[in-house]
């Protein structure tokens, strides 16, 4: 007995043979989107638009940001992301029998990824430069807990505390272990959000009058000064760096927005169909 075999015929899925994702398009839209960007950034730092300083203890304030630096970083996403999108859109491969809606959708997420890829890309880049900063800073920093704590964000306050009109010739070693005692106190105090505490501040009150000279009254009255200004410092901060934070994350959003509508009309151009997308027609291509 012979057996038979049969060959059934391949069935056609009706899936095209190109892949969904042009990965080269997508790289090219990204890598793009990110050099517009550092352009920007520089552009917009030598407009004096610039958020971050390199200097130890200047970061972001009240005074340094402002609504104008907001905008300015809503615009870098709006043609950075605008730009890459469009090219990822207009690179990629042409997909032939695919449906007109499924056409739109590819080309929209050519121009999300090709976004998100920027972002990635851009902050991994943008985080380099902070790196080699901090670690040139570190490497630079001189031996000991007093050279330490000459570098830390609250030495101002401690010279306005110790400041006298007719200061004295004190003992070195003293001098610099007070100094760093009062820095050590006040950071540990102020650190998030907190408050100096009432045997604290009789203890700093003591050390200026004992330092610069002052009575004790005057010199309670400076610490309550000092303080003052470095809750108003602390939550000016506090509030500039909230303001930036929602800068960021609407242009990120905005960026997001443009570059997958600036890929649809990429791949429209490409393929010739931009403008004449009719939904209620479906038609393969």
């Amino acid at each position: 007995m012979i057996d038979t075999v049969v060959v059934q015929p391949a069935v056609d899925t009706g899936e095209p043979s190109v892949a969904g994702v042009s990965w080269a398009a997508v790289t090219a839209g990204a890598i793009v989107s990110c050099a517009l960007t550092l352009v920007l950034i520089a552009f917009g730092i030598g407009l004096g638009l610039s958020v971050v300083s390199p200097w130890a203890g200047s970061g972001i304030s009240a005074t340094t940001f402002k609504i104008g630096t907001g905008l300015y970083l809503v615009v870098i996403a709006m043609l950075s992301s605008s730009i890459g999108g469009y090219i990822a859109g207009r690179l990629r491969s042409r997909w032939i029998g695919v449906h007109t809606d499924e056409v739109y959708f590819r080309d929209t997420a050519h121009g999300f990824i090709a976004w998100a890829f920027a972002s990635v890309l851009g902050a991994i880049l943008l985080a380099s430069p902070a790196s080699s900063l901090l670690g040139g800073a570190a490497s630079g920093a001189t031996q000991g807990t007093a050279s330490m704590a000459r570098s830390g964000p609250m030495e101002g306050y401690v010279d306005t505390l110790l400041r006298s009109d007719a200061p004295a010739a004190p003992n070195a070693d003293n001098s610099r272990d007070s100094r760093g005692e009062m820095v050590r106190l006040f950071s540990n105090s102020f650190r998030n959000g907190g408050e100096l505490k009432p045997a604290d501040s009789q203890y700093v009150a003591k050390v200026v009058a004992a330092r610069t000279g002052l009575s004790q009254a005057d010199a309670d009255k400076r610490v309550n000064e000092v303080v003052t200004q470095i809750k108003a410092d602390t939550d000016a901060a506090r509030k500039a760096t909230a303001q930036l934070a929602f800068w960021l994350t609407a242009s990120l959003l905005i960026g997001a927005f443009c570059a997958s509508l600036a890929a649809t009309e990429g791949g429209g151009l490409r393929d010739g169909t931009w403008g004449n997308r009719a939904r209620a027609t479906p038609a393969l291509r």
